[in-house]
């Protein structure tokens, strides 16, 4: 794909584009965080505003591209460094006050049509679902972790109940020959799940997950990076994150919700309690979701949750009790080959 590509020509869709600028209110100007650039949508979208600015993050080295058309459109306005969440801290400067921070989770669009990344089911090239700045793939993932290890990993970050019947039959295949496409993974999860053939979904679906989430540390990033994200937003500044699936709503929930002064009191019968030292004031416990107009022109939006929060001016201490609740994210995430 040529650098100079328009980004107008691209099919990306950034989701849920307008209720995240209404989130944010890049009209009234600011400097924001895109910590998911991707193709680009929601930073494009931002610099259409004058007196914004926006330092954008992205660990895959192909959207490099896009990020020099917007470099070039709006000089001293943009900025893009290719890293991860975990490293926000040592790329944001502290002077830069962040009006909003914003996660785009998931795959980009390009990712999943892009043959070669592997991420597809009928992917004939080989083994690889990397996002970027990756120690292993999902090659080496699939044919060189023990059968515990693969059970696991598909169990916990995929919540397939199937998980060591589809360990064992990669084993056994491997043991044969080594399992170097993703369709051929994929072939071998719908032998063990051949008799859910009505399911809505590919049968393979839940174990790609675990194995992509594995392969780049997504949940452990996203833990790390909401801790990070919140050091850095001053008072009034505003987190937003745009999750896909349950594993990524259950993190961002349990977050705002703990470190929120919106807190579910232990009865109803009580006085609500406001919680006194909240990192942030959570407007609703409801996440937004696309509307049907928005899934018709993306089916890929289908499955979005938005949730955002405003940031106090109460410092942030302590983030041990957050990392604590997905301990088995971390764990599984130390699993080396």
């Amino acid at each position: 794909m040529n650098a100079t590509m328009s980004l107008e020509k691209t099919q990306h869709y950034p989701v849920m584009l307008n209720q995240v600028l209404s989130i944010i209110s890049p009209q009234h100007g600011g400097t924001f965080i895109d910590c998911t650039f991707g193709g680009g949508g929601y930073s494009k979208a931002i610099l259409k505003y004058p007196n914004t600015k926006v330092l954008a993050i992205d660990r895959d080295s192909i959207v490099k591209q896009y990020a020099d058309v917007l470099k070039k459109r709006f000089p001293g306005r943009f900025n893009f460094f290719q890293d991860k969440f975990s490293n926000i801290d040592k790329i944001i400067q502290a002077n830069e006050n962040p009006k909003s921070i914003i996660f785009d989770l998931g795959l980009s669009s390009f990712q999943l049509s892009d043959d070669k990344r592997g991420f597809s089911f009928k992917s004939k090239n080989s083994l690889n679902m990397q996002m970027g700045l990756n120690k292993y793939t999902a090659y080496d993932v699939v044919n060189f972790l023990d059968k515990e290890c693969l059970a696991n990993i598909i169990k916990i970050f995929g919540e397939e109940k199937d998980n060591r019947k589809i360990a064992q039959r990669i084993i056994k295949r491997r043991n044969v020959k080594p399992i170097k496409t993703s369709e051929e993974l994929a072939s071998i999860v719908n032998e063990v799940k051949k008799n859910y053939n009505n399911y809505k979904k590919n049968t393979a679906t839940k174990t790609f997950q675990a194995i992509r989430i594995f392969v780049n540390q997504e949940l452990t990033e996203l833990i790390i990076g909401l801790i990070l994200a919140s050091q850095l937003l001053s008072d009034g500044g505003v987190l937003v994150v745009v999750s896909f699936h349950s594993l990524e709503d259950k993190i961002v929930k349990n977050f705002f919700n703990l470190y929120s002064e919106l807190n579910k009191n232990p009865s109803r019968y009580l006085p609500f309690k406001k919680k006194k030292d909240g990192l942030f004031k959570l407007l609703s416990k409801k996440p937004i979701v696309p509307n049907k107009k928005e899934i018709n022109e993306n089916i890929r939006s289908r499955s979005a949750k938005l949730r955002y929060a405003v940031r106090n001016n109460t410092p942030f201490i302590n983030s041990e009790e957050f990392k604590k609740n997905f301990k088995n994210y971390f764990k599984i995430g130390e699993i080396r080959l």
